[in-house]
This record gives structure tokens, sequence and C-alpha cells, in this order.
């Protein structure tokens, strides 16, 4: 089973940016779609990107024009660029992949990578 590292998080102020990456021990194949969650403390875990093998994407709408998800296959990684931050995206960020097509629920995702905080001051 493939397994999913996530780094890049961090403290960052208000309206900075960060990079997070999320590398695959093994070629992620093109059946399969990875995505990015997030899950702040006493809340759920929260859908924020997911990305195709051929790049197609999809967001939650509270990070649209903020937050892309790309890939880069020949690396095994997806990456997520998170712009303008808010403390509100203050959150453990965790990167995970499914079969078939993109899901914005969290329990159609069946690997999961271990996180890596994300914590924005105000």
């Amino acid at each position: 089973q493939v397994q999913l590292v996530e780094s890049g998080g961090g403290l960052v102020q208000a309206g900075g940016s960060l990079r997070l990456s999320c590398a695959a021990s093994r070629r992620i194949l093109s059946s399969f779609v990875m995505g990015w969650f997030r899950q702040a403390p006493g809340k759920e875990r929260e859908f924020v990107a997911a990305i195709t093998y051929s790049g197609g994407s999809t967001y939650a709408d509270s990070v649209k024009g903020r937050f892309s998800i790309s890939r880069d296959n020949a690396k095994n990684t997806v990456y997520l660029q998170m712009n303008s931050l808010k403390a509100e995206d203050t959150a453990v960020y965790y990167c995970a992949t499914k079969f078939g097509l993109v899901s914005t629920t969290t329990t159609t995702y069946n690997t999961w990578g271990q996180g890596t905080q994300v914590t924005v001051s105000s």
C-alpha cells in the first residue's frame, strides 16, 4: 500500500503563504485522485482540495481563489499552495488518495498521511 508523507507546515502570519507537499512512496496510478483535507481542534476533518491525475481540480468554497493544488506525477508528489492565509486556516493538513472520481467526502479516501500542522497568527 502506498504511504503518504506531508511536509511544509509551520507558523505564518495572516496574509502570508505556505506550500505543503505530499510525497507518495511509489507511483500513484492515473486512476487515483489526490486530496487535501484539514482538521482544526474540536472540529471534524474537512475537504480542502482534490486533483485528478490529469490535473483537474476541485476546491472547497472557503479556499477558492487563495489555495492552489497541483501534482508532479514524475515525482509522485502533490502540492498545496496556500496564499492569503487567515487565522481560520489553522489546522492539521492531511493528504489522502482514493480510487476513481473526485470526492469531497472524507470517508471515500482510503490512504492518509500523518498530517502537518499549519498555524496562522492574526
